[in-house]
């Protein structure tokens, strides 16, 4: 009997093969011939589109020992591909590990993920109990339901306690977490409440450990997966709640390879499960917030804080230009606060959303800059690792190079990172045990060592990036100091109000979380404080209300549908003529607006120069399905890659 088998890879459609009898049906993973080499595949549900070659039919090699993937889950990645407008067979390559299926394993190695023990004994507050009542009351089918609290009002206990109801049921869990850097903190959350380990997925776990992770989740042995974006798309046997856990972090969003929004494929996929999903954030993602407010989505809220810990003060330090010492950030006034948190045995943190040590480097005798040769960016200079690093490529280079005006070049270095922060601290805060927090130093294997300082007080400051904001519990830090906030406010990216508003949520409520008093400083060059004020004001919704309707003035997302199309390749000409070409077909054939094609911000990365078009609709999935068939038909270069971008967040 012709079955349809999906491959995974860049084919749009299943190929058919001879089942040899096997009685497969769809969903079972198979073994297949495939040119040269067997593949594994999955019986899909469609035939090949076009019927009218003949074409010989090869049998399929033998069917896998592992429970079939659901329909729900095969409907889930048609849908995905539909909407991210993907090719079926790399939707399909997500799901598989390396593009295989893993059967059985060495169940000692599974022990750990499935002896359950007994939950700990967590008591609630009475707000953490109406809120729990709140999310399990309707959760036997789908429904939103957005946990809103002020960071440090407990909201993980609250839905580790709606998971809990969910696996005495005999159901899996799935966690998403926006950072790799946050597993291992949160695991140990996990084992204290629960008594058993939990999965870890993401790119930096161990191929064998995958392999375990993947056939014991297809086989109903592992309940809870702790992930980053790709554990969304495991072969979950019985799933039967998915959290997403900081659901505005911009990290969900995939930005490379297949592109995607983790957030709301993890929405779309509980919908095909007709599973609950919950959404944790401290500020809801615009997006979020309007469906609140459509009553799309459930919310319930977090009001108070552990033990009723307040939450900091915030204070606006202005300086006037040319009052700090030359090369210095900062301000006497800075300094003399720190010095007192100090003396009181607060931990204090020094906020710099900058790595390395200064991103511009410019020689001051022959005025040429330190920039990468594959990327049209500055290369940052790492003092600790003594290169210039591009952050897109990953070119190095040496600080030291000859001059055009005879020996070395002389430096300049121009802004500052959390190293050259780190400097100036050490200098002005002697015999102060300071670490510096970034995704430098905290992806290594001394990250939970160092974690482990800062909670026992063992660390007195800490330089730190965006990284530090995201759900770790510092007992100790009382004092937070924003330096680069005049920085962050700038910028052209729609989102960039929205961005700071969580971020500054988020990073407040690192402080004052066991009960002591706390402020966090703004150390400001601006005369008007209206900005600052605004995104650090104790109800968020009243900043959100403000930009949700700048944002329907303008039809501005998510009132319409951006997507976005970017070419590169090695050629510059090739690939303007491209993008020409491109905009003329899409302008005959697309009922849409069509922007471009321009220039790049960031026009070269990685040696291929970058165009980009942007289309605007309106809100439905029928401008994919359109824009999928004109693409599918145009002609390309090989050399020039087309990547496109549904509901982008970058612009770069």
């Amino acid at each position: 009997m012709k079955i349809p088998v999906l491959l995974p890879n860049i084919f749009n459609h299943p190929f058919t093969y001879d089942d040899r009898g096997l009685n497969l049906k769809k969903g079972d993973y198979v073994e297949i011939p495939f040119g040269k080499k067997n593949k594994i595949g999955v019986v899909w549900d469609d035939f090949e589109k076009d019927t009218s070659k003949s074409f010989s039919i090869k049998p399929v090699t033998r069917k896998l020992k592992i429970p079939s993937l659901n329909r729900q889950t095969i409907d889930f990645l048609k849908w995905f591909s539909e909407y991210n407008i993907v090719p079926l067979g790399m939707s399909l390559k997500l799901h598989l590990l390396s593009n295989e299926a893993i059967e059985s394993q060495n169940h000692l190695e599974l022990d750990k993920f499935i002896t359950l023990q007994k939950t700990s004994k967590f008591k609630l507050s009475s707000e953490q109990v109406q809120s729990v009542k709140q999310i399990t009351n309707n959760d036997k089918k789908f429904r939103v339901h957005v946990i809103q609290g002020t960071t440090g009002s407990g909201k993980t206990i609250v839905y580790f306690n709606s998971l809990k109801k969910k696996i005495e049921q005999n159901f899996q869990g799935l966690i998403l977490l926006p950072e790799i850097g946050l597993t291992n903190d949160f695991q140990k959350k996990f084992i204290d409440f629960f008594g058993f380990q939990p999965a870890i997925w993401h790119s930096s776990v161990t191929k064998k450990n995958k392999k375990i992770i993947w056939n014991g989740i297809a086989t109903g042995k592992i309940k809870v997966v702790i992930g980053a974006r790709s554990s969304l798309f495991l072969p979950f046997f019985k799933l039967g709640l998915i959290i997403v856990d900081e659901e505005h972090d911009q990290s969900y969003k995939q930005d490379e390879g297949v592109i995607y929004n983790a957030r709301d494929m993890a929405i779309s996929r509980a919908s095909f499960l007709n599973i609950p999903i919950n959404l944790v954030t401290a500020v809801p993602s615009l997006e979020t917030f309007q469906n609140i407010k459509k009553g799309k989505f459930l919310i319930t809220r977090l009001h108070k804080r552990y033990m009723d810990a307040n939450l900091p003060n915030h204070e606006i330090v202005k300086v006037s230009e040319g009052s700090l010492k030359t090369n210095f950030f900062l301000s006497k006034k800075i300094i003399e606060k720190v010095k007192n948190h100090l003396q009181k045995k607060d931990q204090v943190l020094f906020f710099v959303n900058r790595r390395g040590f200064s991103p511009f480097v410019l020689c001051k005798k022959c005025l040429k800059q330190h920039s990468c040769p594959n990327c049209s960016i500055n290369l940052v200079y790492h003092k600790i690792k003594g290169n210039l690093i591009c952050h897109y490529c990953g070119f190095k280079t040496p600080l030291l190079r000859k001059c055009t005006k005879n020996s070395n070049c002389e430096f300049i270095f121009s802004g500052s990172g959390v190293e050259k922060v780190f400097e100036e601290v050490k200098n002005i805060f002697p015999g102060n045990k300071i670490e510096i927090f970034s995704s430098d130093t905290m992806n290594k294997k001394s990250s939970a060592e160092i974690l482990d300082k800062i909670i026992n007080n063992k660390i007195n400051i800490l330089i730190g990036t965006q990284l530090i904001s995201k759900g770790f519990h510092f007992p100790n830090l009382n004092c937070i100091v924003v330096l680069d906030i005049d920085i962050n406010l700038r910028g052209y990216d729609l989102r960039v109000a929205e961005k700071n508003l969580q971020l500054y949520h988020q990073l407040s409520g690192r402080a004052g979380r066991t009960g002591k008093p706390a402020t966090v400083y703004f150390q400001t060059f601006r005369n008007d404080s209206n900005v600052i004020s605004q995104i650090t004001n104790s109800d968020p919704d009243k900043f959100l209300e403000t930009e949700l309707e700048l944002r329907r003035k303008n039809q501005l997302p998510p009132f319409e549908r951006f997507i976005a199309i970017i070419l590169s390749g090695k050629k510059e000409v090739k690939v303007e003529s491209l993008a020409i070409n491109l905009i003329q077909t899409l302008e005959k054939k697309l009922d849409a607006k069509i922007l471009g094609p321009v220039v790049a911000p960031i026009p070269k990365i990685k040696n291929n120069y970058r165009y980009r078009i942007l289309i605007r609709s309106k809100k439905s999935q029928k401008i994919q399905k359109n824009l999928s068939l004109i693409l599918n038909k145009f002609k390309k270069q090989n050399e020039i890659k087309l990547v496109v971008d549904v509901d982008p967040i970058s612009f770069n």
